[in-house]
Order: C-alpha cells, then sequence, then structure tokens
C-alpha cells in the first residue's frame, strides 16, 4: 500500500532487479539515502526465493516477529506461566500486530532493539549461557544497519539509567566483552557504511546530520529528498502510545501505578520500565514523528504484563477486550471482501494494473510515480509531468493508459481530459485510456 510501505517493497525490488546490494535505489539510478539496507536486504532476499509478490516483501516482518516471541516466550517460562502468554498480548496490541504483517523499517529497529536489551540482561545475569554477551553487540551492529545510530540513542540511556540507580558498574564492565564487542559491532556494520559513501558520496551527510538530527529538530526541514517531515504537536508520541498499544498499556498504566512503591526495588521491573519510559520521553520533543516510533516499547510491555500477570484480576475479560481488535480488523476485512470494496477503498494502484493488464499499453501516472504503482509495473510505470508532455502522447496517435489523482485533475486542460476514457475508479484515483 502507498505511500510508504510501497517504497519500501519497491526498493527492495529494485535491489534484487538490479542485483546491487550496497546502493538501495527509489527509483533506477536514483539512489535512496533515507535508510540503511537490512529491511530492504530482507525483503530483496525474500523475492529471490519467493518471487516478486506481496507475500515475498511481508514475509521477513512476520519472521522478526515470530522470532521476537520465541526470544521472550522463557520469561513466561521464569514464572510458570504459558510459554505463548507474551505472544497473546503482543499479537493483540494493534502496533505490533500491523508491523507483522507491513514492509516496514521500523519491525527490524523493534528486532534489533529487543535483541540488544534482552541479550544485555541476559549478558549480565545468565553466565552460563555466553552467546549472549555477544549477542548484544551483534544486536548493535545490526541496529546500525536498520535504521542508524538510532540504535544507541534507544538503548544506552535505559541501561545507563538502570545501571546507575541499582549500582551495576562493576558488573557491566565485566560481564560484557567491551574490546571484543565494539569490534564485532564494527565489523557487522561500518563495511557497508563505507561501501555506501564509496559509491554515492554525500549520503553520509545526508543520513547522519539531515536524518537524525535536522529531520527530528526541525519540522520544516527543507533537505529531505524523499517526502515531507510529518509536523505533529509535541508530546504526540504518548498519544500514539496511548492509542495504538490498546488495551495494554492501560492496563499496564494501572498496574504501575498500583505498585509505585516497590517499582525500583525490582531489578527486572524497573530495567523493563526504564526501556519502556525512555522512547516516548526522547521523541517527546521532536517535531517530526509518526506512529511506528513506538513500535520498540511493544516488547517491554508485553514482558511487564506478564510480570503482574498472576496478580492481574478479571484475567478473562482482559483478554476478551484483547482479542476484539484482531477479531474487529478480520471482520472490516471480511466484510469488505463479501462487498467486493477492498480494492475501491485500499490504497493501492495495484487492481488498477492488473485489471488491465491485458492491453499491453504504456502506462504512466500524472504529475509524480506511485510508488505501489511501480511495485506492480514491474518499474515500467512512467510519469507524464504537464500537459505539454500530454498533448505530446495524444499527438502521437498511440494508445496508452493513465492514472490520474481525483484531486489532480483540475491540472489537466480540459481538451486533453475529454480525448481520456475512464476504465475503473477507487476512492483516490481512476484509471484512463487513450485509444
Amino acid at each position: 500500500m502507498d505511500k510508504t510501505e510501497a517504497r519500501y517493497a519497491e526498493i527492495a525490488r529494485i535491489m534484487a532487479e538490479t542485483n546491487n546490494w550496497t546502493t538501495l535505489q527509489i527509483d533506477y539510478g536514483v539512489p535512496f539515502w533515507a535508510k540503511p539496507p537490512l529491511s530492504t536486504w530482507l525483503s530483496a532476499l525474500s523475492f529471490n526465493i519467493f518471487g516478486v509478490n506481496e507475500f515475498a516483501a511481508r514475509f521477513p516482518y512476520l519472521l522478526l516477529n515470530i522470532i521476537i516471541v520465541l526470544l521472550i516466550g522463557k520469561y513466561a517460562k521464569r514464572k510458570g506461566l504459558d510459554f505463548l502468554l507474551p505472544a497473546l498480548i503482543l499479537l493483540t496490541i494493534p502496533e505490533f500486530l500491523l508491523h507483522t504483517g507491513v514492509v516496514s523499517t521500523d519491525t527490524a529497529l523493534a528486532f534489533c532493539v529487543t535483541l540488544v536489551m534482552i541479550s544485555f540482561w541476559e549478558g549480565i545475569h545468565n553466565i552460563a549461557q555466553n552467546f549472549w554477551k555477544y549477542l548484544f553487540f551483534i544486536g548493535l551492529g545490526l541496529g546500525l544497519l536498520a535504521k542508524g545510530p538510532i540504535i544507541i540513542i534507544l538503548t544506552a540511556p535505559p541501561i545507563f539509567v538502570w545501571m546507575v540507580i541499582f549500582k551495576q558498574y562493576k558488573t557491566v564492565w565485566k560481564s560484557l566483552p567491551w574490546v571484543l564487542g565494539i569490534l564485532i559491532t564494527g565489523l557487522v556494520a561500518i563495511p557497508w557504511y563505507y561501501l555506501a559513501e564509496q559509491k554515492t558520496p554525500g549520503f553520509f551527510n545526508y543520513f547522519i546530520v539531515g536524518e537524525h538530527f535536522k529531520r527530528f529538530l526541525s519540522s520544516g526541514w527543507k533537505g529531505d529528498k524523499y517526502g515531507f517531515p510529518k509536523s505533529q504537536p509535541m508530546g504526540m508520541i504518548w498519544v500514539f502510545l496511548f492509542l495504538f498499544a490498546i488495551p495494554w498499556i492501560q492496563i499496564l498504566a494501572i498496574k504501575v501505578w498500583k505498585n509505585k512503591a516497590i517499582l525500583l526495588k525490582n531489578k527486572w521491573v524497573a530495567f523493563l520500565l526504564f526501556w519502556i519510559l525512555w522512547t516516548p520521553i526522547f521523541f517527546t520533543v521532536s517535531k517530526s514523528l509518526i506512529h511506528p516510533y513506538i513500535m520498540p516499547v511493544m516488547v517491554p510491555i508485553a514482558l511487564l504484563i506478564t510480570h503482574f500477570w498472576e496478580e492481574t484480576t478479571h484475567k478473562k475479560r482482559i483478554i476478551k477486550i484483547a482479542l476484539s481488535i484482531p477479531l474487529l480488523a478480520i471482520f472490516i476485512y471480511t466484510a469488505a471482501v463479501f462487498t467486493k470494496k477492498p480494492a475501491f477503498y485500499i490504497n493501492s494502484d495495484k487492481f488498477f494494473i492488473e485489471n488491465n493488464s491485458d492491453k499491453n499499453l504504456p502506462l504512466y501516472h500524472w504529475e509524480n510515480k506511485s510508488y505501489s504503482g511501480q511495485f506492480y509495473s514491474k518499474g515500467s510505470l512512467k510519469t507524464i509531468e504537464n500537459n505539454a508532455d500530454l498533448s505530446k502522447n495524444i499527438n502521437s496517435k498511440k494508445s496508452f493508459l493513465i492514472i490520474i489523482p481525483h484531486k489532480k485533475i483540475k491540472n489537466i486542460d480540459k481538451e486533453n481530459m475529454k480525448l481520456l476514457k475512464e476504465l475503473e475508479s477507487n476512492y483516490k484515483k481512476s484509471i484512463y485510456i487513450f485509444n
């Protein structure tokens, strides 16, 4: 679906097609500097295995969230609870459920944050299993490849605060192999950053300075090459958290309030609480953010709910309320299928392209390309940017198809518009033929 999901799916499709695994491309020959490559690598690899389709594009993110579920189930078992209790909680949180089935860099980042935080905890408490100490640094390296230095920004502060409050300096210093670990992190991440800058000079300045500082500090940042910064009211991240993590965040807030006197007496509870709070605190003053930024705190929400589960009352009622969210989603989609409305309401050019592919005609999009159009046309979609270009195509007397957003029809000369015949329409666009 446009715009974000289709954009990353198309970038991965181009990577798989061109076999260029270093430079992400938003169009053929046009570098995409806004994100590192991990999520694109995953989708592109999936395309090579399963072919280019929606399932292949989204499959890696399903796998990442399944790994997260398997990674944290042991914390329920340690309390004598069902291994899948954290899974039940996570998969009834709207934000987590959504990102189990879409192409998203935020799923890859959330996986890396989870790996770092869980590996840190196990690395200093689980002496018998040495691999956690190295997974901590591998997670940091993968995080740098998932979304950049934000992995350090989201994990280091809560770990540091926890370490200071519980005076764990010596334990942390002695438990983790810092020199070898930092080397491992560098070996995982640095080669790609070096090659990316070498192949497309300017990437490093744009990605580090622009995407990590100017984007968040200035809603009017003019340097964004790939979209428009989302200007939100200060503190909007908390609204996103309480809206997209229902009903568990509300239940957790009640639990935390009732247990406020003992929160800092339990190392595990405090660790999870700092993990949950830091991300929204960090983004509170951000002028540019979207709801997926809360993804990294879904896991600690599930783990803290699990910790308090035995003392939770009305468990069956809570589970029924939580299950109503995915069930409602299934009901809405099923109703849409039976009324034959998905093609009308889904924000994608898929149906226009598939329903008219038999015509074997050149395909255009008015003014700006859509990413779903690029993806489903396998990159053959072109743009007609102005009336002069449209007149030129019409005067060539060759048939073609053109997708036009309803709100942009006013930009087309009426004489040209009369020569176009509408074939199909949805709530947002129509596809026309010049025959």
